[in-house]
């Protein structure tokens, strides 16, 4: 009889610690699941489920969802590191730089004698700018060994942001240009830190071996604080010195903000497509 528990045991284990190494295989031999030491790296498949509805029934209101709302990944690039078949670290990574300029042609402030047929022209120059950076990092369990697999586990997240505007214009200030209302040169909103940390429970899918389709519900806390804004003038100041000078001051605008919230992370739920390899 203890022999026959010791085997039972034996057994038992064996089975478990297949299960756990995902040992499920295609008919030409591919591994399905995931496994230890496999990186993977998931994208949003809300875009793509969206357009497959609009394809199918002309429909172009078609929705799954509205994704993450109150902690929203920002687009970030995200990730895992299997450190073992039950066990990954995850991380969600954005580094976003961009701007815009924008030329526009007006009469210039001091025209030639005689005035020519039509008005010389100068340009006027708008440059917009922006950063955004999104830091996340979590650890994710994995549960079973069929080709759904449950996942749950943490997240935390770091975010900051800034834009500013500038302003160049084609005519100068001058004597001859002599506008004594302050125009802007420098536009800065306010820089934006976010804080979040939540939980998340799912499911993942594995349609093709390594390949596999996630639903993600989350819930947590999420805090974020936006400073006031600065901007920079301009203007002809006649009374400055003998002849007139340009006169500038800064100050600071727009509105602070702070903001916490607990709640549910989506709304519908978190769909992706992950990819495993090697």
């Amino acid at each position: 009889m203890k022999k026959q528990v010791l085997f039972s045991a034996a057994m038992v284990a064996a089975m478990t610690a297949s299960a756990q190494t995902g040992e499920i295989t295609s008919n030409r031999g591919e591994n399905w699941l995931s496994q230890s030491g496999d990186y993977g790296i998931t994208f949003d498949a809300t875009p793509l489920l969206n357009y497959a509805g609009n394809l199918f029934n002309g429909n172009l209101n078609n929705n799954i969802g509205q994704g993450l709302t109150w902690a929203n990944p920002y687009f970030a690039i995200q990730g895992k590191k299997l450190i073992d078949a039950n066990t990954a670290y995850r991380g969600k990574l954005r580094i976003g730089f961009g701007s815009m300029k924008e030329t526009t042609m007006v009469d210039a402030s001091v025209q030639p004698t005689p005035p020519p047929v039509a008005p010389v022209q100068v340009e006027d120059v708008t440059k917009d700018s922006y950063m955004n950076i999104v830091l996340g990092a979590g650890l994710e369990k994995r549960i079973g060994s069929t080709r759904v697999v449950g996942v749950y586990g943490g997240e935390a997240y770091i975010m900051f942001g800034n834009s500013k505007t500038t302003n160049e214009y084609g005519n100068a200030l001058s004597a001859d240009n002599p506008q004594t209302s302050f125009r802007p040169t420098e536009t800065k909103n306010g820089s934006t830190f976010g804080l979040g940390l939540g939980v998340f429970g799912g499911v993942e899918w594995f349609c093709a071996p390594k390949v596999s389709l996630s639903g993600e519900y989350t819930w947590g806390l999420m805090m974020s604080s936006t400073g006031f804004g600065e901007v920079t003038e301009e203007r002809w100041n006649p009374a400055s010195g003998s002849a007139g000078a340009v006169e500038s001051r800064t100050m600071e605008n727009g509105t602070k903000e702070n903001n916490f919230s607990i709640d549910t992370g989506v709304s519908g739920a978190s769909i992706g497509v992950n990819f495993y390899f090697q």
